[in-house]
């Protein structure tokens, strides 16, 4: 049993199978989480003979870092770790505004299928345990001279194909006694899995959500994502208004900017049109370029589209892709390494 993405209420489990009393789960949760220690040699409040008694039982999972790459055009760091599988899985640190965010991953591969994503090229191999994504935040934290404030779900995977797996984790990340990040500042991102977007709001989470829609219509978007097959752009955007109807908090609107395929000013103004009404914020995103058939929309063409927008009441930023020289795109270093 591995311990790291244990909750207290598996962890009180644990500890009484073991012969111990509850607060020990809570003295294990904080040296796991808050002190983020590898070893049970490291837990000295604990009896030496507990400890031994949890070495026979259970393990703590580490990730280990397989490659590091430091971005030359900015601070930006993509690591690449390996899991006790032999699979690989990436997570990306950027800067921004004096802010560290850590782009997390949530499956090794993703079944959506994107045409522009390398993580779709590499097809999908399995889920994430609450661990495995746990840790890849510590273990960049250790790594990382600045603290880490934010996080987004937005590396290899869907995030709602993983969804326990997932919520877990944020719970963890966001626990005063744990990594104790601000529940605000974790961002999910979701390529469209509609009846996952209602579930997130009934569940009334405080983590915030993202929207990948990337196309203003159905036609454009199956091309893109086949996924819209299932859940086209209206069911999308009647899911999006839920979840603000629910939660009362913005959704994000991202939007990959790709070349002559969504950036005309014709989709400006039916992208206008969709989120009329909505409590959103939108993201522009330049095209990270991967091994896929598609390019970057120029600048001045990002710029027009913008300029077309910039005038809605809802807050739309244009985020220039970090690391487009550490191939930090999502899944780009894992398949690189797996051709």
């Amino acid at each position: 049993m591995d311990l790291k993405g244990l909750d207290r209420t598996e962890l009180h489990e644990f500890v009484e199978r073991l012969g111990e009393k509850k607060y020990r789960a809570q003295q294990i949760y904080e040296w796991l989480y808050s002190k983020q220690i590898e070893s049970f040699e490291d837990m000295t409040n604990i009896s030496k003979g507990f400890r031994a008694r949890m070495m026979k039982n259970a393990s703590i999972g580490t990730l280990r870092l397989s490659r590091k790459q430091q971005s030359l055009k900015d601070r930006s760091v993509k690591f690449l770790f390996e899991l006790k599988d032999g699979a690989q899985i990436e997570s990306v640190l950027m800067f921004n505004n004096g802010r560290a965010t850590l782009c997390l991953s949530t499956q090794v591969g993703c079944a959506i299928d994107c045409t522009f994503c390398a993580t779709g090229m590499m097809g999908f191999t399995r889920n994430l345990t609450t661990g495995e994504i746990v840790d890849q935040f510590i273990q960049v934290q250790k790594m990382s001279d600045a603290e880490i404030s934010n996080v987004v779900f937005m590396g290899m995977g869907e995030p709602f194909h993983n969804y326990e797996n997932l919520i877990k984790a944020c719970k963890i990340m966001t626990d005063d006694q744990g990594i104790n990040l601000s529940a605000r500042h974790l961002v999910v991102s979701t390529s469209g899995l509609a009846p996952k977007i209602r579930q997130f709001a009934d569940e009334k989470h405080k983590f915030r959500l993202a929207l990948s829609l990337n196309a203003t219509t159905d036609r454009q978007r199956s091309q893109l994502m086949p996924i819209t097959k299932k859940w086209p752009i209206a069911e999308l955007l009647k899911a999006a208004r839920y979840y603000v109807g629910k939660s009362n908090q913005a959704i994000t609107i991202e939007y990959i900017m790709l070349k002559d395929i969504n950036d005309s000013e014709e989709d400006a103004i039916r992208l206008r049109s969709m989120v009329d009404g909505l409590l959103c914020k939108i993201n522009l995103i330049p095209y990270n370029p991967t091994k896929a058939k598609y390019q970057r929309s120029p600048k001045e063409q990002i710029l027009l589209f913008y300029g077309k927008l910039a005038d809605l009441k809802m807050p739309v930023t244009i985020r220039w892709s970090k690391g487009d020289d550490i191939d930090a795109g999502c899944g780009q270093l894992a398949a690189n390494e797996q051709a």
